[in-house]
């Protein structure tokens, strides 16, 4: 009973998910923490070029970290996510840049691709939606020929409990969808579990260089009025010491939210031998 029950809340969770993905799939078109970030040029950097292989963006959102490997010539470039405007969006921005791109409505839980698909298979920014993290780790390693990668980009976790626990508040606060961000140590972890040796683990990371205004990181989530006095109000009242933990720097009354995230990087071994 408990187990079924379970299956329904994480079920009920990825169609509020979706639905909510749909209805601000233009705010992450736009957005200016989703187009770039440090992080991705980092990942380009460490990857190298990705001409003639074949590239999986899943959980892409508007599809920005996927499209930008095209002008890597890559043999084949795949889109996935299961909300349908993020999709739309996803070809509309390829289209503008003539890149042919193809698109797949599904979650990182039950990706509809064989074995050994893809050389690359990214995720960023949406892994901590995720209601089955193992899973989803263990399907996107499915799809890796032997030497392929699978690179993640994604909120970090704090390893201090209450510093985690602001995070996690501010987080639920900015988008009631969010699962949960996991530490690095909990990353590599799940890559390890999936098979994949872990050569690039890189903690304390940051989307944005200058940190987001707290109005502008509800603009782009339309977390609402209500959901940002609540965020400046909490902030208001932390220890200063978490804020910085946190990456968080207040400047008269507002404060800038660097998206503080982790990058992994894991390797399929060859052979199948770990």
């Amino acid at each position: 009973m408990t187990d079924r029950r379970h299956t329904t809340q994480k079920a009920a969770h990825d169609m509020l998910s979706s639905q909510r993905f749909d209805k601000i799939a233009e705010n992450f078109a736009t957005s200016e923490v989703h187009r770039s970030s440090p992080t991705m040029e980092a990942l380009h950097e460490t990857l190298g070029p990705q001409t003639g292989r074949a590239v999986c963006d899943v959980a892409c959102g508007a599809g920005h970290l996927g499209l930008s490997f095209a002008d890597e010539l890559p043999a084949r470039l795949v889109a996935v996510d299961p909300a349908p405007n993020m999709l739309a969006s996803v070809r509309r921005l390829a289209a503008e840049r003539g890149i042919t791109v193809e698109t797949a409505e599904a979650r990182a839980e039950e990706l509809p691709f064989a074995d050994a698909s893809f050389d690359l298979v990214v995720s960023r920014l949406a892994p901590h939606h995720f209601s089955d993290m193992p899973k989803a780790v263990s399907e996107m390693a499915r799809l890796l020929r032997p030497g392929g990668r699978l690179a993640v980009i994604d909120l970090e976790g704090h390893e201090d409990p209450a510093v985690d626990a602001l995070n996690h508040e501010l987080e639920m606060l900015h988008d009631p969808t969010h699962v949960r961000s996991y530490t690095l140590d909990e990353w590599i972890g799940f890559l390890q579990d999936a098979g994949l040796n872990v050569p690039v683990a890189r903690g304390a990371q940051a989307e944005s260089r200058t940190g987001v205004p707290v109005q502008r990181w509800c603009e782009i989530a339309s977390s609402g009025a209500e959901a940002e006095r609540a965020i400046r109000a909490r902030l208001a009242e932390a220890p200063a010491r978490h804020r910085e933990a946190l990456g968080i720097r207040q400047e008269g009354e507002e404060y800038f939210i660097p998206v503080r995230t982790c990058m992994v990087i894991g390797v399929k071994p060859l052979g199948g031998v770990r």
